[in-house]
């Protein structure tokens, strides 16, 4: 039976993650970065294409399963006729090269476990040589190389390219398997013990979430969403990815499928606040130096996105060999967004710097004089029409959120100015920039018959990230114009009780056919404007029934199918996690942050 996507957990090491399944296989796992060719995608097509399963023999799905608490260790169980079975999945913190620990153990009984592994390498499709060395089966093909040990020795063999074990544990033994990718042209590291590994992650977790500053109503959901938060990070150079997968669909049998593998400046400022709002200082100051290190250089060169390093290019090509999650093709790699023009990542990279500021983060060199380049690009150039936050492939607009978002980038260096008088700037330039901007969206990104302001100029179309404006300061909450852009987003791009995007049937301004789910953060963002517009009951009972559709283990995708009740779009979705964090914060804050 065809998995769903919220049938996965996540494992990592803040380098790569995994996607465990409820039978117990490792379906999606990219070696040895998040954006890296997938060596287990059955996930996106079949088991041929590279898959790792750890069950009872003849067992399907597991009884239960759950995270350790405040970690991201996964213990999943099967209750059999035999007895009961235990199997721990791990990534540990890596000294040089990532390691997969899968930890077996008996409960009750004596049970038979089998172990299946397929490795191929480059998205499913290329099947390495095996060989025998010292204990252990090694994999080779191209530039990869991959090490398979069991801890003690188990019965394995080789069988229709795929590496097979079996053993029987009873209570109280443990077999633990240990997987190592390393560059093939160097010698293999040196041995995890996966008994330390696993002590010292649960350790390692629980003493960072103890950082948690949050106690409030739905604190499970918070911390959970910000240990998703963590493990989507790439810890060499602090880049948050936007999701761990590429290619799960927006629909079912659709072609919305894109590459999530990567990072966003649209998320920063979101980003930054949940993280500073929760307590992770340290983890905001990496992305915010992550940002000054991807932005730097030509203002004209900004990208939307970029790789985990800062990488520019990320060419999208589709891998035909691939059917895609439950027929869903194409399955794209890279994503050809990046070239799109966005005017609002000006006002995201402004927003984000502020905010950094009013933190009290450090400041690096050189931090305002890149603000200042920023802003005078903008300033030349804010008339164009773009692509828009949401990436669309329809033609450019002039798109009202993204000229909020130029206000915005005025606004945050009209302030900065007026807080530091010692730096330089064109205060009276940047001001007079600031309220043009204003007079013109409100003149015509604002419709006076229907009260609301519209996804472009000259379109009676709403969008969902219109809900932003109060949030950034544009308008006040109880500005009639607010209130009534909020009440028409509810009445007309809601959906079972959730707010979609933009509408996709009418006049889709993506330019791509079919449709897609309600987005999860914009329904969390819709909780927000109801609770700053005064209607705090309605925004909680909003954020009830978003808390409601996470996972058994608390994970969201990026969207939620409410007729079919199922969750859409790549996972786990950084974007709905910071909502999450966002809104709790926002709602229940006074009475529970520290």
């Amino acid at each position: 039976m065809q998995p769903r996507i919220e049938d996965y957990a996540l494992i990592g090491d803040e380098q790569t993650a995994a996607l465990v399944g409820r039978d117990g296989s490792i379906d999606w796992l990219c070696l040895p970065r998040f954006d890296s060719a997938a060596c287990f995608a059955r996930l996106l097509g079949d088991e041929e294409n590279g898959h790792w399963r750890i069950a009872p023999k003849g067992a399907d799905r597991c009884t239960r399963r759950e995270y350790r608490a405040d970690t991201l260790v996964l213990d999943t169980e099967w209750e059999t006729a035999e007895g009961t079975v235990r199997v721990t999945d791990l990534m540990p913190q890596r000294d040089r090269c990532p390691d997969v620990v899968r930890i077996v153990e008996g409960v009750s009984g004596r049970v038979t476990v089998h172990s299946t592994l397929r490795l191929r390498f480059d998205y499913g499709v290329i099947i390495p040589w095996m060989r025998q060395s010292g204990g252990h089966r090694v994999a080779v093909a191209g530039p990869d190389s991959v090490w398979l040990r069991s801890e003690p020795a188990v019965r394995t063999w080789g069988e229709n390219f795929g590496t097979h074990s079996e053993f029987t544990v009873a209570e109280g033994e443990r077999v633990a398997f240990v997987l190592t990718w390393h560059p093939s042209h160097e010698p293999r590291p040196p041995l995890v013990d996966p008994y330390d590994a696993l002590r010292s992650s649960v350790t390692g977790w629980r003493h960072w979430t103890a950082r948690c500053r949050y106690n409030g109503p739905y604190r499970q959901e918070v911390v959970r969403s910000l240990i998703t938060l963590k493990a989507l990070t790439y810890a060499p150079t602090g880049g948050i990815v936007a999701a761990a997968t590429t290619s799960l669909p927006e629909e079912l049998g659709g072609v919305r499928n894109w590459d999530y593998r990567f990072c966003w400046l649209r998320d920063s400022t979101l980003t930054l606040g949940a993280l500073l709002s929760a307590g992770y200082h340290k983890e905001a100051e990496a992305w915010r130096d992550w940002l000054l290190r991807a932005v730097a250089g030509d203002p004209g060169d900004l990208q939307i996105m970029y790789g985990v390093a800062g990488e520019r290019r990320l060419p999208e090509f589709t891998v035909p060999w691939l059917s895609g999650f439950a027929g869903s093709a194409p399955v794209r790699i890279g994503n050809a967004a990046v070239n799109q023009l966005q005017l609002d990542v000006y006002g995201e990279v402004m927003d984000s710097l502020w905010l950094a500021g009013r933190a009290g983060l450090p400041t690096r060199p050189h931090m305002w004089s890149l603000q200042g380049v920023l802003l005078e690009w903008l300033r030349e150039h804010w008339r164009q029409p773009d692509e828009g936050l949401w990436e669309v492939r329809g033609g450019r607009r002039h798109f009202v959120h993204s000229k909020v978002m130029v206000w915005v980038a005025a606004d945050r260096a009209v302030r900065t100015l007026e807080e530091r008088p010692d730096l330089r700037g064109d205060l009276e330039g940047w001001r007079a920039l600031r309220d043009e901007v204003h007079r013109e969206v409100c003149e015509r990104g604002y419709d006076p018959v229907r009260n609301t302001f519209t996804q472009h100029y000259g379109s009676r179309e709403l969008d969902a990230s219109l809900l932003l404006i109060p949030r950034v300061g544009f308008l006040p909450p109880d500005d009639p114009r607010v209130v009534g852009t909020v009440d028409a987003v509810w009445e007309e791009l809601g959906h079972c009780g959730f707010v979609r995007r933009y509408d996709t049937e009418e006049t889709p301004v993506d330019g791509l056919p079919g449709g897609e789910g309600a987005f999860l953060a914009c329904s969390f963002w819709l909780a927000d404007a109801l609770h700053m517009t005064g209607r705090t009951g309605e925004a909680k009972k909003l954020f009830e029934r978003l808390a409601g559709l996470v996972n058994d283990v608390g994970l969201l995708a990026e969207e939620y199918d409410p007729v079919a009740g199922r969750q859409l779009g790549n996972y786990p979705q950084a974007f709905s996690h910071i909502a999450l964090v966002n809104s709790a914060l926002a709602l229940f804050g006074e009475d529970g942050a520290g």
